[in-house]
């Protein structure tokens, strides 16, 4: 099976990440689109975090029953800071992967790549996919990778969270079963 890693800390998760995920997985071919959400990233603090079991959960409901998408919680399992190079051999160990692994990058995580753990390792064990999230400028990066030819979708979850910081709607911006959630656990500042 030919898995797509796309990692992150989904918060929350958007519809920017499922379509740009599916997208790329069309392209390359890939069988399944395995989402790892982060306990702590190494590079940013988590605004407005509402702990990772929220995280999972919103995540979850976002691949629903799809059989090309599914969820690897990991990165929260192993605990400490998440770093990528870790999950790639951790996936690695336990799912029969044809090929390579492929790793989803965003554009925007393009400019601070080198100061990941292991970059160069991480590059030889993973086949690198970057995505436009900013623009359809092709970024470089110093290491083996290919670039998807994927729509920039103008979502993020920080947006996310100022709509709904600001009694915006932001239904539209989420998967539908990820909004119910939202607005059931009362995340974000919700009342």
């Amino acid at each position: 099976m030919r898995i797509l890693l796309v990692g992150g800390s989904f918060n929350p998760v958007h519809i920017g990440h499922v379509a740009t995920a599916r997208e790329v997985g069309l392209q390359f071919g890939y069988d399944l689109m395995l989402f790892v959400p982060s306990l702590r990233p190494p590079h940013k603090r988590l605004a407005e975090e509402p702990g990772p079991n929220h995280r999972l959960a919103m995540l979850r409901l976002a691949a629903g029953d799809d059989a090309g998408m599914a969820v690897d919680d990991c990165e929260i399992t192993r605990g400490g800071t998440s770093f990528t190079i870790d999950t790639v051999r951790d996936i690695a160990t336990r799912y029969a992967i044809e090929g390579k692994l492929g790793l989803l990058l965003g554009d925007d995580l393009i400019p601070g790549f080198p100061s990941w753990k292991d970059p160069a390792l991480l590059a030889s064990e993973a086949d690198i996919i970057c995505a436009h999230r900013k623009s359809v400028e092709r970024l470089p990066l110093s290491v083996p990778h290919r670039y998807a030819d994927n729509p920039v979708i103008a979502v993020s979850s920080s947006l996310v969270r100022e709509r709904i910081a600001h009694g915006q709607p932001f239904r539209h911006l989420v998967p539908e079963s990820v909004y119910e959630y939202i607005i059931k656990e009362k995340l974000y500042g919700l009342h």
